[in-house]
């Protein structure tokens, strides 16, 4: 089939053999994965409401850079074309460019329709057998809708980025910024020799504080923590120089032990490993954990240039008898110059509204990668690996466990790390035993592609010897998560099961 327009009920349905929602890096290894399994005379039509690719990166503050060495963030095994060292933190810019260099390769093996500026509003399948498909309505620039018709949807907007908004605050005499609205490096933020206060203790806010403080030595900084936030330390996950031919644990042996660790009821003994064997920090008290990604000399840089650190949360900030007063959680109240920055770094993963949907749809049609059903721990994994199985029409078949990590994550938060890593190990296992080896000789995303040859090939041997041995160790404690909390982590229930799932919600 090829993509053509035809008329229903008076509008112009156009067809295609995918139809592939979002342009971030989920969407770009679904492509990926997708390119492999078409023949350059059929077309895949890519959607994305920006009008480029990117996804999230389109979105957000200007001097983010990418937290992990860059060779791995990539679609399928797409090479950078930087030229910079494998360590090297590539710049907003620079990643939005690999972005583009991956639809460009993708494009040379598989006819891709971009459409840039057209929103996805609904999905609804349709028919049975040979004739089944999804019909696709979407917004188009202009404000009208259009239809469009594939026998498989995958929609790839992973975690639904929504940029940070500044804070609301009473008081008249401070200024309300956040990243996305700010970028501290300029205007009059950066002309301003007033204090900047950062609120919020997560991966933004270390952005925020390291940028500023090496950007004007000497600026008065200061960081309201919240509940204290600890990282991955780079330096141990992802070592350089000699100790990356023979140093260190790999992420996948650290992931292997945290599993083994993990009961699904231990979490603070697990935090407590995992902090002192492969954390970095600088609050006093370390109560978050997201999978952030800290070094040593950015954290000693950091913590070396912040004026003041609060081990609290901020309410408001209000004018009262002359003065400017930050009114804090605990009750307790902080007087702040006027003119003050006050910049919003509250996180913003796993917030926001999203309604649970199954990773595949209940006529097996439309795979979802997205975090209320989520197979494996990053977006880019979830489509490299889902799309495969998808594509094999085995995806229904694998009896994958399913985590709302939304629920998880408003429910108990310290559990979430411990949970996700432990079904990552799982659902691994069992992909593992469907998929040709060159699915995985293909996935550029692994990080054990950080170390040498022979240390990926011992640990991949190790992990094919050993994943089925510990797979019921696994299930017992994603059991027992979902037992405690009364949150989804199971096996994705079946066809009417799921779609009535869905309607409740």
């Amino acid at each position: 089939m090829s993509t053509s327009a035809e008329t229903q009920d008076n509008q112009r349905v156009d067809t295609c053999d995918l139809c592939v929602v979002g342009a971030g890096i989920a969407g770009l290894n679904a492509l990926f994965v997708a390119s492999r399994y078409l023949r350059r005379d059929q077309k895949i039509v890519l959607l994305d409401r920006r009008d480029r690719v990117g996804g999230m990166w389109v979105d957000t503050y200007e001097y983010v850079r990418l937290h992990q060495p860059h060779p791995m963030f990539t679609a399928g095994n797409i090479e950078w074309t930087l030229g910079r060292e494998p360590s090297y933190l590539p710049t907003k810019t620079e990643v939005l460019d690999h972005f583009r260099h991956c639809l460009d390769v993708i494009r040379k093996q598989v006819t891709v329709d971009a459409r840039f500026g057209w929103e996805f509003l609904s999905d609804k399948e349709f028919g049975s057998g040979p004739g089944a498909g999804v019909r696709i309505t979407c917004r188009v620039p202009d404000g009208t809708e259009r239809i469009i018709k594939a026998p498989r949807l995958i929609k790839a907007y992973g975690v639904r980025f929504r940029p940070n908004a500044p804070m609301k605050l009473s008081s008249t005499r401070v200024r309300s910024v956040s990243p996305d609205t700010c970028d501290v490096r300029r205007g009059d933020i950066r002309d301003s020799d007033a204090p900047v206060w950062i609120i919020g203790g997560g991966k933004t806010g270390m952005d925020t504080a390291h940028t500023l403080i090496t950007a004007q030595t000497g600026r008065e900084v200061n960081l309201v923590a919240g509940s204290g936030t600890y990282f991955s330390c780079r330096d141990k996950l992802f070592p350089t120089g000699i100790r990356r031919w023979g140093g260190g644990r790999s992420i996948n042996a650290m992931a292997e032990e945290m599993c083994s660790r993990f009961d699904g009821t231990n979490e603070g003994e697990v935090a407590d490993w995992f902090r002192r064997e492969f954390g970095v920090w600088l609050t006093p008290q370390t109560g978050n954990f997201l999978f952030g990604v800290l070094s040593e000399a950015e954290n000693a840089t950091i913590a070396a240039g912040l004026r003041e650190v609060l081990m609290d949360h901020l309410v408001d900030v209000v004018d009262r008898d002359g003065s400017t007063e930050m009114v804090l959680r605990s009750g307790a109240r902080r007087q702040v110059e006027d003119d003050s920055w006050i910049v919003n770094c509250t996180g913003y993963l796993l917030e926001g509204d999203h309604s649970y949907e199954p990773y595949l749809s209940a006529g097996g049609s439309v795979l979802s990668i997205q975090p209320r059903s989520a197979a494996l721990h990053l977006t880019s994994y979830s489509a490299y690996f889902l799309t495969h199985l998808f594509l094999m029409d085995k995806l229904g078949d694998l009896p994958l466990y399913e985590a709302d990590l939304v629920e998880l994550w408003q429910k108990h938060r310290a559990v979430a790390p411990y949970a996700l890593f432990t079904l990552v190990q799982y659902n691994l296992g069992l992909i593992a035993d469907t998929v040709p080896g060159k699915v995985f000789r293909e996935c550029g995303l692994d990080f054990a592609r950080w170390y040498p040859w022979y240390r990926r090939t011992a640990a991949g041997l190790h992990f094919m010897r050993t994943h089925r041995r510990q797979s019921e160790h696994l299930r017992r404690s994603l059991d027992t998560v979902r037992e405690r909390f009364g949150v989804r982590c199971g096996p994705l229930i079946e066809g009417e099961a799921r779609a009535s799932a869905v309607a409740a919600g």
